[in-house]
């Protein structure tokens, strides 16, 4: 249950909880919006027309029934159901619009669903998908995205084409029905090359605006710039259109959209982080192991609040093991890991089945699925509180585009490797966008982290200079502010005042190593040498530039790695990583400005941590200057790095929640293919395993929110033993 914004009414929590705005856990009633009062829900459409249909394949779907399917999600304790209305081939109900899937004959699935809905008070949401052209874009070639030659892209519709009217007729079907919202799923403009449309259209609305033909590709100049702004307001105007269209047929139905302004996603798809998050009544996204790793559950969870503030955000999960339409089903402790990962974050969350190819459900699925909601509903208190955040993760949506380009991964590593640096070191982070970051969102945070982003503007750079010197801890790494305004290289940092020194030039290699001496053991230097040895060159992967200090006191030794004679004739590559060459300069730089500090890697242990070879000692690094900018946080938890920590606060009941969630995979074997990159495995086995919360305060009284955890106090340190995937301890301050 997603709960009210609150504010913070005890002095001491204000300083404890570095927070953005969530809800609390209050019930609430029926006047208020179905997605405000919801916990979790379900989505379910059928498998077999995903990658088109013939008409003939009159099997297909024909035992697809929404009243079976409300009922037995109603059974499985599920608050709401998205029902397949329109996917990208057909229409599940009797529509004038779009095609209805021919093995439903007479019957009408939409109907089915609503009026079942109706009767068991179970909101009702139509699922609808704009691209996947199908049968429909093969009709109507009016409506295709075109590339520079003017060939039709297949696959794609272009949003400025007569396209919307079909969707708002589409919807005004569909609200005549009486569904309660619709999610608007594959608002994408693609996920791969070419990135643009050309039609007729798209080249009279660019050229009125900028005064120009749109460039013939991705030349990454100032034309693109102005193609990538192009496509972003394309993006936003279609969603905005269809969300106030649905408003003034029937302002109660909520509109949410299927969101793809988070890693991995990239320019390609023609969004941004914030500008395409905000155009629904809420935001919906969805996570996975199968595409967006174990990490990306809890990160994409904190994404998404970050992109709208104070809103309620919907996750999508799924019961299959590889992918949407696979018709298998995950073990019960797998779907409870994840259920729990995103409930702790703050998510309410919709579990998608995929029936079978002839529309039935899989009776397992369904027990496993009941299962799993009925665990997450004992724990409903628990759940929807604000977040307590020690360190902000920044992500720079225009280093996304303009140095990671069409290698998103080169930019993505850095902020997804600092995550998970902070995940398995149990350090309480949160994300911070550049489209929305204030003053106040980034003095909310102890500590903000810039993980490798080249491309920095002027604005940016004196909010960050604000930060520091009303107090806050700036961690910069790697190639940070050291590219221009679209990538290219400068001669000197955007930085430099803050970090407390010169670029002397941009390492070409990414096997680059640290040295960190003995006598940085003295104090006030020793805690960055927490769980690393002295005087060892370790690897640390990932960009890196040489710097010369100016007011910044220089620390340890950045070297860079050896190459052969083939290598330096070109004849041999570089991608694996040699040993460490000649010192070239400081590892880490420590700067003072106003009030605070600025901590600057001149290598990226963020990168190095998620990269190929993601060394203990590279993640250590990055964690170990947290600590040393902020040596006495109100709360450390320490547990096994296979379990993720979750704080949260509620001020009312002054009562804090430490989540202790733990996703332990059996092991694998060799993939059938790809190899070495291997599919995790899933978790099977509910874990024992321990955990300590250490407090700056005593609090009044600590308990286990279920008998599987036990927990004992002794002054301000719990100790606990959590005997399941999900462990929370209660403490009352």
């Amino acid at each position: 249950m997603t709960m009210r914004p609150r504010r913070l009414s005890v002095p001491l929590l204000l300083a404890l909880t570095m927070l953005a705005a969530s809800g609390a856990g209050t019930a609430l009633g029926d006047d208020v919006p179905w997605f405000r009062r919801a916990l979790v829900g379900m989505e379910v459409g059928p498998t077999g027309a995903q990658s088109g249909s013939d008409p003939s394949d009159v099997g297909y779907a024909a035992d697809f029934n929404g009243r079976e399917v409300v009922r037995r999600c109603a059974e499985a304790g599920s608050e709401y159901v998205v029902i397949w209305a329109r996917d990208g081939e057909y229409a599940y109900y009797d529509s004038k619009v779009a095609a209805k899937c021919p093995g439903l004959g007479a019957r009408d699935v939409l109907r089915e669903a609503v009026e079942e809905g109706a009767a068991r008070k179970l909101p009702i949401i139509a699922y609808c998908v704009v691209q996947q052209g199908g049968q429909y874009l093969s009709s109507h070639p009016e409506f295709a995205m075109r590339g520079a030659d003017g060939a039709i892209i297949p696959g794609r519709f272009c949003l400025n084409s007569g396209y919307l009217e079909t969707l708002k007729a589409l919807t005004d079907e569909m609200i005549a029905y009486g569904v309660d919202g619709f999610h608007i799923d594959m608002i994408d403009q693609g996920f791969g090359a070419p990135y643009g449309c050309w039609c007729e259209t798209c080249r009279k609305l660019f050229k009125a605006q900028y005064g120009t033909e749109p460039p013939a590709g991705a030349t990454w100049d100032e034309g693109w710039g102005r193609m990538l702004e192009f496509r972003y307001e394309s993006s936003r105007r279609f969603e905005r259109a269809l969300y106030d269209h649905v408003k003034k047929v029937k302002p109660g139905v909520t509109v949410d959209f299927n969101y793809h302004g988070n890693p991995p996603f990239s320019f390609e798809v023609g969004q941004r982080p914030v500008r395409h998050g905000e155009n629904g009544d809420f935001l919906t996204g969805e996570t996975g192991v199968w595409g967006f790793s174990a990490l990306g559950v809890g990160l994409n969870a904190e994404f998404y609040r970050a992109a709208t503030p104070g809103l309620p955000f919907q996750v999508a999960i799924q019961r299959g093991v590889r992918m949407y339409h696979d018709q298998t089903t995950r073990p019960l402790n797998d779907i409870r890991w994840e259920l729990a990962t995103l409930l702790a974050h703050g998510a309410f969350v919709t579990m998608v089945d995929k029936t079978g190819y002839d529309g039935r459900l899989d009776p397992v699925a369904y027990k496993r699925i009941g299962e799993a909601f009925r665990d997450a509903n004992a724990g409903r208190e628990h759940f929807g509180h604000r977040p307590v955040q020690e360190v902000a993760v920044y992500f720079s949506s225009r280093s996304r585009d303009w140095y990671g380009r069409e290698h998103p991964d080169r930019y993505f590593r850095a902020f997804q490797g600092a995550h998970r640096a902070l995940v398995l070191e149990h350090v309480p982070w949160g994300v911070a966008l550049d489209e929305n970051a204030t003053d106040a969102t980034l003095a909310a945070f102890p500590v903000v982290i810039l993980p490798d982003a080249p491309v920095i503007s002027a604005e940016e750079v004196a909010r960050f200079r604000k930060y520091v010197e009303q107090g806050g801890s700036l961690i910069v790494t790697g190639w940070s502010g050291l590219l221009g305004d679209r990538g290219e290289p400068t001669d000197r940092s955007a930085l430099e005042d803050l970090i407390g020194a010169k670029l002397v030039r941009r390492l070409d290699s990414r096997d680059n190593h640290v040295r960190l001496p003995a006598a940085m053991a003295r104090f006030p230097f020793e805690p960055l040498l927490a769980g690393i040895e002295h005087d060892w060159s370790f690897l640390v992967e990932g960009p890196a530039a040489i710097y010369r200090p100016t007011t910044a006191t220089p620390l340890g030794d950045l070297l860079e790695p050896h190459r052969t004679v083939r290598q330096k004739q070109g004849k041999e590559g570089t991608g694996w990583p040699l040993s460490a060459g000649k010192a070239v300069g400081p590892a880490i730089l420590v700067n003072a400005v106003g009030k605070g500090r600025v901590l600057t890697f001149a290598a990226s242990p963020d990168a190095a941590t998620a990269s190929e070879h993601p060394i203990v000692e590279a993640r250590k690094l990055l964690v170990n200057a947290v600590r040393f900018l902020h040596p006495s946080p109100h709360f450390r938890v320490e547990a096994p790095a296979f379990v993720e920590s979750v704080l949260t606060d509620d001020p009312e009941t002054r009562t804090l929640r430490v989540h202790l969630i733990a996703g332990v995979s059996t092991p694998t074997t060799t993939p059938p293919t790809n190899r070495p990159y291997v599919i995790p495995g899933l978790i099977e086995d509910a874990p024992t395993f321990r955990a300590r919360v250490v407090l700056s305060i005593t609090p009044i009284s600590v308990a286990a929110a279920s008998p599987t955890t036990t927990t004992t106090l002794d002054g301000k340190t719990i100790s606990a033993v959590v005997n399941d995937v999900h462990g929370v301890i209660v403490i009352r301050y």
